[in-house]
């Protein structure tokens, strides 16, 4: 106990707290290059570098460029990346319902709410071009964003944004079906309730 009142010790503690303080200050205001700077170093002059080949997500395991970007060496993916199901579909609904629908509304007509109190009115999904347009064009434009939307990639995770771009699609398919599309033993009983 006499030791920790001395005041010896607490001069110890003092001097070794300064000590310990005076670490970082150099370090941080050392010279280094920042994002997207020039840098005379590369061919390129890009400070940015891109990922060694066969470089592995430690968040995702190995995954293609395409499923993070939207597109291939053909141009936009007309295919889901990943395996469609009623879950899926279920959780694009409560995605698009959060984050689509106050501009693009729940029927993406694009007169969500925000449009209705004056901002301006984004194209409707239910548009011929946007109907033939591939689901990878709706990934692509929450991730990089589009016209007045910004980009997305920061608030909506890579399988979220595959699961509201198979959802719009499956708006647009609901606004567009005959009664052809649908299997038979469905048909017989909408056709029932609809007497």
């Amino acid at each position: 106990m006499s030791l920790f009142k001395s005041s010896s010790f607490l001069a110890l503690i003092i001097a070794l707290g300064f000590l310990i303080s005076a670490c970082g200050a150099n370090m941080y205001d050392q010279p280094k290059f920042q994002v997207n700077e020039a840098n005379p170093y590369f061919a390129n002059q890009s400070t940015n570098r891109n990922l060694p080949e066969g470089t592995v997500s430690r968040e995702r395991g190995a995954i293609s460029s395409s499923f993070l970007t939207g597109q291939d060496e053909n141009g936009m993916l007309s295919e889901l990346p990943i395996e469609l199901s009623k879950e899926l579909l279920q959780r694009g609904q409560e995605r698009y319902n959060i984050y689509c629908a106050p501009c693009h509304n729940y029927t993406a007509t694009g007169d969500g709410i925000i449009v209705q109190k004056g901002m301006p009115q984004p194209t409707s999904f239910l548009e011929p071009r946007l109907v033939a347009a591939p689901v990878g064009y709706y990934y692509g434009a929450m991730t990089n964003g589009f016209g007045r939307m910004f980009s997305y990639a920061s608030r909506i995770q890579p399988e979220d944004r595959w699961a509201i771009a198979a959802y719009i699609k499956t708006l647009q398919f609901s606004q567009h079906a005959n009664i052809e599309d649908i299997p038979s033993e469905y048909r017989v009983n909408l056709e029932g309730a609809s007497e």
